[in-house]
């Protein structure tokens, strides 16, 4: 069945305003609600080496105020008309994004629109906004148990520095910039040219256009960013580490590996490996160490698709007294039998399944929507693309991702981060 399943396609439309800003409407009636999104180029990849931190602050900074927005008066447009909005940043890309009533959408469009063009940088909101971003750090990353070790593993999976360094970045870095440098980095990427616009949900499209045109089609363009060499050697940068965690109540280890850039054939078989080996209840690795083992407490994994170079990381915290090599053993014969037998007709089938399931549960949001096609109109430049990803991944053969473990997993070359308790290394 699942072979010849076909989604109808997504109403997209596509186009690109005189100052470079491209702009995708997506209209989908059924709910009066709309979803804005607003993807930046601009992510961790994007730092000099000696001002890391700078993207995941201008997430900090977009909220402070703009020329007709007062501090913070973004989330209190936005819940006063009824909606929701946040932002969030990764290595490769910085997002924003509203979900308002369908009658708020000239809301939504002069708030992004009013802080793309005149964002308060002042030195005061620099200083504030660096202590928050501080805060953040102590509580999600320095103080919390194996809060680090996501950053630690791809310090030891990419050698370039651009893949490599974290996103929350260094507090030396935040401490040492200017008003300058951070007034300098938004007018580099925070540029109209160096963006998309995603407008999806119950809207009529002239209107939309018209909206559009009117708060963003004069903001002027920018000169576009430098470019950028993310290029990695095949071999991961540091195969093992050990490393002393004070706050972690039992030991644990991450393991990594170092695969294909995102949307490529053998990324797209290492995606489904992910799924079937850690991906749920029903995955290889929940069924072995959770429930027949019962040797963990916490399974973790996570494929982590980029433009660039990417990453696939599986780890564990086990239960007490539970032998970590044994875990780790279990791990590898899995992906070892994956490499040699490949997927069982029972796992494609149920691998199917849970795709159309998630392919049909995210055309259900507007938000899940506009942020897809917000990600695939920067990453890949052709939004319309979402309409192929699910064929895509359904004509992904056994043989496929048998083949792409065998390459990219089955090998030695691979990080591997131990995590030690206090004392205990």
């Amino acid at each position: 069945m699942s072979d010849r399943f076909k989604l109808p396609p997504l109403d997209i439309e596509t186009y690109t305003l005189g100052n470079g800003l491209r702009v995708v409407l997506n209209r989908e009636m059924s709910v009066p609600v709309v979803a804005i999104a607003v993807y930046y180029d601009v992510g961790s990849r994007n730092e000099r080496e000696d001002r890391t931190g700078f993207a995941h602050l201008f997430e900090h900074m977009m909220f402070q105020g703009s020329d007709n927005v007062p501090k913070a008066g973004h989330f209190q447009y936005i819940m006063k008309a009824g909606g929701t909005m946040n932002g969030t940043t990764s290595s490769e890309r910085t997002n924003y994004f509203e979900t308002l009533p369908a009658n708020q959408l000239p809301l939504g469009l002069w708030l992004e629109s009013d802080r793309m063009r005149s964002l308060a940088v002042t030195q005061e909101n620099l200083d504030n906004q660096r202590e928050a971003v501080k805060e953040e750090k102590r509580l999600r990353y320095d103080n919390q148990p194996y809060g680090q070790i996501f950053d630690l593993i791809n310090e030891m999976i990419f050698k370039n520095f651009a893949n490599a360094h974290s996103t929350i970045g260094s507090m030396e870095h935040l401490d040492a910039a200017s008003v300058e440098d951070v007034q300098e980095f938004f007018r580099i990427y925070y540029a109209p040219n160096n963006a998309v616009l995603v407008i999806s949900g119950a809207f009529d499209a002239e209107t939309a256009k018209e909206l559009v045109e009117t708060y963003f089609g004069d903001i002027p363009s920018q000169p576009l960013p430098p470019p950028l060499d993310v290029s990695e050697p095949d071999e991961v940068a540091d195969d093992f580490r050990e490393w002393e965690d004070k706050l972690a109540p039992f030991p644990a280890f991450l393991l990594g590996w170092k695969i294909p850039p995102r949307r490529t054939p053998e990324s797209h078989a290492l995606y489904l490996a992910g799924k079937l080996l850690y991906d749920g209840d029903s995955s290889r690795l929940y069924q072995k160490l959770v429930k027949g083992e019962e040797s963990v407490i916490q399974l973790f994994g996570f494929t982590d698709e980029r433009r660039g170079p990417s990453s696939i990381f599986v780890g564990a915290i086990p239960k007490p007294e539970k032998d970590l090599s044994k875990i780790r053993e279990t791990i590898m014969h899995e992906i070892k039998d994956l490499a040699t037998n490949g997927p069982t007709s029972d796992e494609m089938q149920k691998l199917h399944n849970q795709l159309i399931n998630d392919a049909v549960r995210m055309r259900q949001s507007s938000m899940s929507r506009a942020q897809h096609i917000a990600e695939i109109a920067l990453y890949d430049g052709d939004p319309a693309l979402i309409n192929n990803e699910l064929e895509e991944l359904l004509g992904v053969t056994a043989d496929a991702i048998r083949h792409a473990v065998a390459k990219y997993l089955n090998t030695a070359n691979r990080a591997l981060l131990d995590i030690v308790p206090a004392g205990k290394g």
